[in-house]
């Protein structure tokens, strides 16, 4: 037992002198490894920053380097450039001392020639001075040799130069018109005569209102009806107004519309020979009679186009054609004036070598727009030009019917002759009425512009306006200023007069020498 305790206590013993001993050498050896591997690592560090000092003292011989000759290069660059500047300077030194030596040259010159004109304008003077001096001098002269003034001069010489003027100017006038008369109006005449020779159309007259005679006076009373309802029955179905009581046995029918007027008639007409005169009855025939002048104006318009040879019209272009048979102006039948003024542009083409078909074609439709000034706005040139381009007409046919009343400038001489068969159709006597009233006025007004030039003794319109005879005065008026005088009046009254046709100017200068025998 305590021999085992001896051990305990001896391995303890060994135990607790071995643990530090062997503690104490782990510690001593690896303090020795330590301090070799740190002065290993400081040995490799100095070694890293060696090379490294190397390095950078290497890189920076070569920034250096770099620097140099980026520096020289740039130097070398910019002493090229200013040379170079220098150079380009020198050159404008050397244009601009040019410029001011010729600019010098050229100043010196015009000092050169201002001096001279200075001169000239010296002697010019001087000279211009002994000329006034040598006038004066040639009118006194003159004025004493010749008793006269030069004031009295001068207005004695005045006087004669403008009476040969005048003669000549009297003389030239007379001579001009005679010679564009022998040489213009003959072939114009030939032209137009030749034209209205061969036109054979028929010319009517129709009235703005429309007369239906009835077989008594007791239809009147039928057709007013019962408190008015047959009359207000027709007025209202047709659009025209009933006069009644004017005329014994006649109805008179008075619209603006001529188409609704005639379908009026036709209605009334109608109900007259059937005698059954009632509402009813009256809305049935006034359609019937819709019907029946719709058919007459298609056929009118056809008759119109084949009556002048024309082909190839729009249908409804016929048709608005064929109103113009309901149509009057001036009292004259718009149809049949389209169909002379047709004829009449055809035969004028034909005369002067241009297109007939084309010339006709124009001529019928130079007044379509009458067909519907009534319902539409504008004038009839302006509604007619619209009708014409919408159904795709000829440009001659379209500038023809815009320009036959000089609204604007004829474009052609188709357009030209549709113009001049409009005036002879118009001008014809008897193809227009006028009433007494518009007549007389422009008889008077015809009147009043001749008397009122100085010179005139008496003045007389005749020939139903066609012709003014003035007498002058012998002591006012000339034999020269008689041709100065019967243009002037021409031209005031071509300014302010509207006629058809022409007006002649008869100047009329009576010298009368009376004595007695004793």
């Amino acid at each position: 037992m305590s021999t085992s305790i001896v051990c305990i206590i001896a391995v303890v013993v060994t135990v607790v002198v071995a643990v530090p001993l062997t503690f104490a050498l782990a510690n001593s050896y690896h303090k020795k490894v330590g301090e070799r591997k740190v002065g290993g690592a400081e040995e490799k560090a100095r070694e890293i920053i060696d090379e490294a000092v190397k390095e950078a003292e290497s890189k920076k011989r070569e920034a250096l380097l770099e620097a140099k000759e980026e520096n020289l290069r740039v130097k070398n660059d910019l002493d090229k450039e200013i040379s170079e500047r220098r150079s380009e300077v020198s050159k404008n030194e050397r244009r601009i001392q040019q410029k001011e030596e010729t600019l010098d040259r050229k100043i010196d010159a015009c000092d050169h020639r201002e001096r001279n004109l200075n001169r000239k304008e010296d002697e010019i003077r001087r000279k211009e001075a002994e000329i006034d001096k040598l006038n004066d001098l040639r009118v006194q002269e003159l004025e004493r040799i010749s008793g006269l003034t030069k004031d009295q001069a001068k207005k004695l010489l005045l006087g004669a130069i403008e009476n040969d003027v005048k003669i000549d100017a009297a003389k030239l006038v007379k001579e001009t018109l005679a010679e564009a008369k022998d040489d213009a109006n003959k072939k114009a005449k030939d032209i137009v005569v030749a034209a209205i020779q061969k036109c054979a159309a028929d010319h009517v007259a129709e009235s703005t209102i429309t007369v239906v005679q009835l077989p008594s006076d007791e239809m009147k009373g039928r057709i007013i009806g019962r408190e008015g309802r047959n009359i207000r029955t027709l007025e209202t179905m047709t659009g025209v107004e009933l006069i009644i009581d004017d005329t014994p046995d006649a109805v008179v029918l008075s619209a603006f519309d001529p188409v609704r007027r005639e379908i009026a008639r036709v209605a009334l007409e109608k109900l007259i020979v059937d005698g059954r005169i009632h509402p009813a009855r009256i809305e049935e025939m006034v359609n019937a009679a819709k019907r029946e002048v719709d058919e007459d104006i298609k056929e009118a318009g056809e008759e119109a186009a084949l009556e002048v040879g024309i082909h190839g019209l729009d249908s409804n272009l016929v048709r608005i054609l064929g109103r113009m048979k309901f149509r009057t102006s001036y009292g004259q039948n718009a149809l049949k004036h389209s169909i002379e003024v047709a004829e009449l542009s055809g035969l004028l083409a034909a005369e002067v070598g241009e297109d007939v078909k084309l010339a006709k074609r124009a001529g019928l439709l130079h007044d379509i727009g009458k067909a519907v000034d009534h319902e539409r706005e504008g004038s009839h040139v302006q509604l007619g030009v619209e009708i014409c381009r919408k159904y795709k007409e000829n440009d001659i046919v379209i500038n023809s019917v815009a320009s036959h009343h000089g609204d604007v400038p004829a474009e052609s001489i188709i357009a030209c002759l549709v113009q001049a068969a409009d005036t002879i159709s118009a001008a014809r006597p008897g193809a227009r009425r006028e009433t007494m009233e518009a007549y007389t006025q422009r008889l008077q007004q015809l009147e009043e512009i001749t008397n009122d030039f100085k010179g005139v003794e008496k003045a007389y319109a005749i020939q139903a306006g066609r012709e003014v005879r003035i007498m002058v005065t012998p002591d006012q008026i000339d034999d020269s200023g008689m041709v100065l005088l019967a243009r002037d009046i021409a031209n005031r009254i071509e300014s302010e007069l509207k006629y058809p046709g022409q007006i002649k100017v008869n100047v009329i200068r009576e010298s009368r020498a009376v004595e007695y025998a004793k």
